[in-house]
């Protein structure tokens, strides 16, 4: 293969660059979807629910709360007919759809008016279609003002669709020079950097113009897989650069030297990739469909970045050589410590306790975080934000919950409609029936009358809340919803909304957690297991790891923080695919070495000769982390970030310090669980 590399290695580096090209092209025609509901499985209630509505309904469900200020009825009619006018608003539904608003409000059902109307303020509840949401949010913004509000589902994705973009180039901005600057620092020439970049930078374009053929990905993966595939795999091209390198320095000629390179830094590369690939082949089985859609993306590039730097980087590398000489420059930091070892190694027994002492309790308090399932929280120092703050403080917290039951019996509706509005929490409930009765026969009544409410086969009933769209009391308020509704038509009664949704994700996802992080151990673990032909060592490296993970996952328990859940499900799966590398390439450095010397002396030169490496590869993954957590507005994407960049130091503390203990305290067990693992005989005095 290195042959057919060196012959053809024009041919390839113009191959790969019209790939690049189309990819770009590719990129222009992908399509992004910010709708979190659409990602949960088949068998939700909330997605069978809103399959049957959206075939049986031409409304949808309210998404959004607008509120203005200083009107009368009058006036805050002209309003609705404003809002019912913008292009992507479905329905708006406001007091006149409870009551006859001729009827003088001093007389009617304080509560229920208040609802909608209270101190000459008007509160409307607006159904936005999906994928107009930045249009109608817009054309909202346009018609009520700078003092008016609005919030809700709709507008979050508006905002995100309109950052997102953004954000991603605002971190890319900000990302690429501090990862030259760190790569600067670990080499000897200006150009090596370009080489690294290129070649990843090559593989991640690509893998964003296949996604052409996907024809969709979540919003999560656009913000995070890109970054993360150039974070993991860029280590892949830095292994090989240097390699080759080092071949250069011992006067081997270009060719010779890369072919050499390519044989040696095979074993590293391939089994530091396929930890990877098999750590994030777990992503595809989870039934959230957010986290397979970044799985399959995450997948698919580090097979790429692979690709491209066994075939990509050596082409190119053997093409444009002579521009590394031409750039050389002094060695700004040395690329081996002396004495870190030997400094390291005094720390081992103080770090075993340690983490002896954090490990269970840490293991039990990151699975007793408080979660959070959707955006969470807006910052007040946004429009957003701030409106949501406005809306809350006047009206109180409100989320609508949509019933679909049955139409072929009018008196049991309105029964369950009664009990509904006598239920906690519910503050109104419009239906068939409150509007219109039951004695009135569907028959006689117009179709604009009843077509918000009845279609063919279903009534649709909308459940106004006094909550927020998660937490103990929405999520409780669901469960009574749904016991209430089955209580009257079994199976046949359907609920969606956004609490709805994230109540049915709460589920599905905790589920997925387990499966995920089983199958994420499995994988890596049998790659590891392949590679060392070791039953012990698997053990150990998975230990080190997933103690990083559970350090890092329990942090926001101590701390008091709720966490998003997604984030934690991901990155439980991704530090350890990602971080397992720095553990695989101590292990496999201490294996060489300690076949001709003492086990003390072997970790120490270990450690004085790729503690640098490994420094580098978990600063570049931290950095990306930290940036993506402090450029995105997402709550999703930083929770991703800020973890991810806290996960890859305390792996690579831990790496650094418990795993030469547990390799050194380790070493007989080692000797006796491996395949032709054949180990220096040490003399008794050595042993220390």
């Amino acid at each position: 293969m290195a042959n057919l590399i060196i012959r053809f290695k024009k041919t390839i580096v113009t191959i790969f660059t019209a790939l690049t090209i189309l990819s770009l092209v590719g990129v222009l025609f992908v399509d992004v979807n910010y709708n979190m509901q659409e990602y949960l499985p088949e068998e939700a209630e909330s997605t069978q629910a809103l399959e049957v509505m959206e075939s049986e309904f031409s409304g949808g469900i309210p998404n959004a709360r607008v509120m203005v200020e200083d009107v009368s009825i009058q006036e805050a009619m002209e309003y609705k007919t404003g809002l019912e006018e913008i292009n992507g608003v479905t329905e708006v539904l406001w007091l006149d759809d409870i009551m006859d608003i001729r009827t003088p409000i001093e007389v009617a059902d304080a509560s229920m008016v208040e609802t909608y109307y209270k101190d000459e303020k008007a509160l409307f509840s607006v159904t936005v279609a999906n994928e107009k949401e930045v249009e109608a949010t817009n054309a909202i913004y346009d018609l009520i003002g700078e003092d008016n509000a609005i919030s809700g589902e709709a507008v979050n994705t508006a905002v995100e669709q309109e950052m997102t973009g953004k954000e991603s180039m605002y971190a890319a901005a900000l990302l690429v020079p501090i990862i030259i600057i760190i790569l600067i620092l670990s080499t000897n020439s200006w150009m090596e950097p370009v080489f690294f970049l290129t070649a990843i930078g090559v593989s991640v374009l690509i893998n964003l113009g296949t996604n052409f053929f996907v024809g969709e990905i979540s919003f999560v993966t656009q913000s995070v897989a890109p970054i993360l595939q150039l974070a993991v795999s860029l280590d892949y091209a830095i292994f090989l650069l240097h390699s080759f390198q080092d071949y250069r320095n011992k006067h081997y000629q270009p060719a010779d030297a890369m072919k050499s390179a390519m044989k040696e830094s095979w074993p590293v590369i391939s089994t530091s990739a396929f930890t990877t690939i098999f750590g994030f082949m777990a992503l595809l089985f989870m039934r959230f469909e957010i986290g397979s859609d970044l799985g399959l993306n995450l997948v698919k590039g580090i097979v790429l970045s692979f690709l491209s730097v066994i075939v990509i980087l050596p082409a190119f590398t053997l093409v444009f050589y002579r521009w590394i000489d031409r750039t050389k420059h002094r060695v700004f930091v040395p690329t081996r410590f002396t004495g870190a070892g030997e400094k390291l190694l005094k720390l081992r027994l103080p770090v075993f306790i340690l983490i002896l002492l954090f490990i269970v309790p840490s293991f039990l308090a990151q699975s007793s975080t408080e979660f959070t399932y959707g955006m969470g929280e807006q910052p007040e120092d946004t429009r957003l934000g701030a409106d949501m703050r406005q809306i809350e403080e006047n009206f109180g917290e409100s989320t609508s919950i949509v019933l679909l039951v049955p139409n072929n019996e009018v008196g049991k509706e309105q029964e369950m409609v009664q009990v509904l509005e006598n239920a906690n929490h519910v503050s109104s409930v419009i239906s068939y029936t409150t509007m219109v009765g039951s004695v009135i026969p569907q028959d006689f009544l117009e179709e604009e009358a009843t077509k918000q409410f009845l279609s063919e086969n279903y009534s649709r009933v909308i459940i106004n809340t006094e909550a927020g769209t998660e937490g103990e009391l929405p999520f409780a308020i669901v469960e009574d919803v749904r016991d209430i509704a089955s209580s009257y038509y079994g199976e046949d009664a359907l609920t969606l909304g956004e609490s709805a949704s994230l109540y049915d994700m709460k589920h599905i996802v905790s589920k997925d957690n387990q499966l995920v992080n089983l199958l994420t151990i499995l994988g890596v673990g049998i790659v590891v297991l392949f590679n060392f032909r070791s039953i012990s060592l698997p053990v150990i490296l998975l230990l080190v790891i997933q103690a990083a993970v559970w350090i890092n996952l329990a942090i926001p328990y101590f701390t008091g923080t709720p966490l998003v859940f997604i984030g934690y499900l991901i990155v439980s799966t991704v530090q350890l695919a990602a971080t397992v590398d720095y553990a695989i390439l101590l292990t496999e450095t201490y294996k060489n070495y300690r076949k001709y010397m003492p086990k003390w002396k072997a970790m120490k030169m270990t450690l004085d000769d790729k503690i640098f490496s490994i420094a580098v590869s978990a600063s570049i993954l931290s950095t990306v982390g930290f940036i993506l957590w402090l450029t995105s507005s997402n709550p999703i994407v930083g929770s991703i970030g800020l973890l991810l960049g806290r996960g890859a130091l305390l792996a690579f503390i831990l790496v650094v310090t418990l795993l030469p203990a547990l390799l050194v305290y380790g070493d007989r067990l080692l000797q006796k669980t491996s395949l032709r693992m054949k180990f220096y005989e040490e003399e008794k005095n050595e042993d220390n």
